[in-house]
């Protein structure tokens, strides 16, 4: 039976138990598909983008990552080993963090080198050979990514649209210099610098294309901002160091900025009281980071004098101005092209340092039309200049003086940054900065389109750039296959000696202790401790009674020699020398010498 409604519709009548059934409505599904909005937004895009990005550019990288490393098996097997044993360490016996299992009997160990030291939560995700090189390779990519969605949100936030962010992103992360450092995962590990200051930009209210802005503030970003520029320099002082600095004229500048204004006005700008406790939280945090690590670096130096290395390695590296527009060969655009220029480099992986050539082009450009204003893009200039000049280090002016090193002999720590071209990273992201206000202003100078094909063709327009600058960062880096650690590491007993000793094959025994780090006596840092050079000079004859009283003096258990790789070495011929009236035993395992000390 059925009723009629007001209006004349036919309406199912009540059974008299229930009120008839509501028609569904759209709500619920509307509510569903909000859960997922995030899937469309701008940061989500960026971070998934430059991920796939990071993936491709980096390309073989992910091929085979339990097996290669791009680059060289030098510096790649080093770091690869600090993952690891950072990682180890923390969840193991943090304690002895500082004092790893190599270079035995020596302390602060792992404070030879720049360490790494953010990356540990990577470290720890698992054990063994194969894992650290995966980690290796993932972080290899992840660098990548991280410096590309670093630029981008720093030049979002200073007032660039998603076009100049997506070039600049590109344009740092992927620019030819940093081609030479493929085996260098503490060079390429800046993408926490752009991270930092965008987050503190940010937090700040503050802007390139429209100063500042105190309804804009937000102490939460400026305190994560601090966080992020901690875990930059807990990856090593080689890069981080700059980022200290600057930080520190960056605070100073704008404290004196915001007084003169205040004095100027006599009206005190706001601030409030929530960002100031934010600024003092997170400079905290930053400070007490970088003198942490700073006081165990300046403990290795007390240990090892010979640590110290004089100007002259900063005169060495400093490179000469065509150095600035020269590729390196591992550019698949300009590698060959530019061969005959890297010929006039003395020293090729430090000192082919192009950012682009069509990065330098746009931000050319930039200085004369960009949506920042004029005196912001004066600044910018000369911030690329002044790193030019920074990055000439002793070829300025013939000494360097005023310049690099100037800062060499004042700054603390400074010194120690013995390659000036690094300042590339710098340059290149006020390049960045500067080609991405010129896209936003094309970007923003496009009318309404009124037909089918302007609509199609103005984007195409903005891919111009993208794609230069994308191609520019197009890789030929080799991927070599990492040795393999021998099975007579396993039946080894502990402290270990691996010889022959020196050169990469101490890097190679380094990751090799990955399986359970054993402590070894060997390993290789910027200076040479003087245990091992001691440990050299006694074993050159093993096996014999000298070297053998030596080395259970300080407490080597056994000998893995490895005759294959003693070719040239004193260890040449090892396996032919007798063991006889010694008090040691030895086996062979798969032609590789296990020598038990008892």
């Amino acid at each position: 039976m059925s009723t009629r409604a007001a209006d004349g519709r036919p309406v199912a009548a009540s059974d008299g138990h229930s009120p008839a059934p509501a028609a569904p409505t759209a709500a619920p599904t509307a509510d569903r598909w909000a859960r997922w909005r995030w899937l469309r937004h701008e940061w989500t895009g960026a971070i998934v983008g430059g991920l796939l990005l990071a993936v491709a550019l980096t390309w073989p990288t992910m091929r085979h990552p339990a097996s290669t490393v791009p680059g060289d098996l030098g510096d790649p097997t080093l770091q690869a080993w600090q993952m690891a044993w950072s990682g180890h360490a923390l969840v193991s016996h943090p304690l002895d963090l500082w004092h790893s299992n190599t270079f035995y009997p020596e302390r602060y160990t792992f404070a030879y080198s720049d360490t790494l030291l953010g990356y540990a939560p990577m470290g720890a995700l698992g054990s063994g050979f194969e894992a650290a090189l995966v980690h290796y390779n993932l972080m290899y990519v992840l660098v990548h990514a991280l410096a590309f969605v670093g630029a981008y949100a720093l030049v979002r936030q200073l007032g660039a649209g998603r076009w100049g962010g997506a070039v600049a992103g590109v344009a740092w992360a992927y620019a030819p210099w940093r081609l030479a450092h493929a085996g260098h995962l503490n060079i390429l590990s800046s993408g926490g610098i752009a991270l930092s200051l965008a987050m503190l930009a940010r937090g700040h209210g503050w802007s390139l294309r429209h100063g500042y802005r105190p309804e804009r503030r937000r102490p939460r970003w400026a305190l994560a901002g601090w966080f992020v520029a901690a875990w930059q320099v807990s990856l090593g002082f080689g890069i981080g160091l700059p980022l200290v600095y600057f930080l520190l004229a960056a605070v100073l500048v704008a404290a004196g900025c915001y007084g003169w204004s205040w004095w100027r006005r006599r009206e005190r700008a706001p601030f409030g009281r929530r960002l100031l406790l934010a600024d003092l939280a997170g400079g905290l945090v930053f400070g007490a980071v970088t003198l942490l690590l700073g006081l165990v670096y300046l403990r290795v130096v007390d240990l090892n004098p010979q640590a110290v290395r004089s100007l002259d390695w900063t005169e060495m590296f400093s490179p000469p101005l065509i150095g600035f527009v020269t590729a390196p060969a591992d550019s698949w655009l300009w590698g060959e092209p530019h061969a005959a220029a890297r010929e006039q480099l003395s020293w090729p992986p430090e000192m082919a340092l192009l950012p682009g050539m069509a990065l330098i082009g746009m931000a050319m450009a930039g200085l004369f039309v960009s949506v920042y204003p004029v005196r912001q893009r004066i600044a910018l200039g000369l911030g690329v200049l002044g790193t030019v000049l920074l990055g000439l280090g002793a070829t300025l002016g013939g000494d360097g003086d005023p310049g690099y090193l100037t800062l060499s002999r004042h700054l603390p720590g400074w010194d120690a940054l013995r390659t000036p071209g690094r300042m590339m990273h710098w340059t290149s992201l006020l390049l960045a900065v500067l080609a991405a206000g010129l896209v936003t202003a094309i970007a923003e100078s496009r009318r309404p389109s009124t037909t089918r094909w302007t609509r199609l063709l103005a984007p195409a327009v903005l891919l111009i750039p993208l794609a230069l600058v994308t191609l520019e960062g197009v890789n030929r880096t080799p991927h070599p296959e990492v040795p393999r650690p021998p099975a007579a590491m396993r039946v080894a007993d502990k402290p270990v000696l691996l010889l022959p000793i020196g050169g990469t094959n101490d890097l190679h025994y380094m990751l090799w202790t990955t399986d359970g780090f054993p402590r070894v006596a060997n390993g290789l840092a910027g200076f040479e401790p003087a245990t091992l050079a001691q440990t050299r000079t006694a074993a050159a004859s093993f096996p014999d009674p000298t070297s053998v009283a030596y080395l259970r003096g300080i407490g080597i258990r056994s000998v893995v020699a490895m005759p294959d790789r003693a070719v040239g070495t004193p260890w040449e011929g090892i396996a032919a020398r007798p063991v006889d009236g010694l008090g040691i035993t030895r086996e062979e395992i798969d032609g590789v010498l296990v020598y038990h000390l008892g």
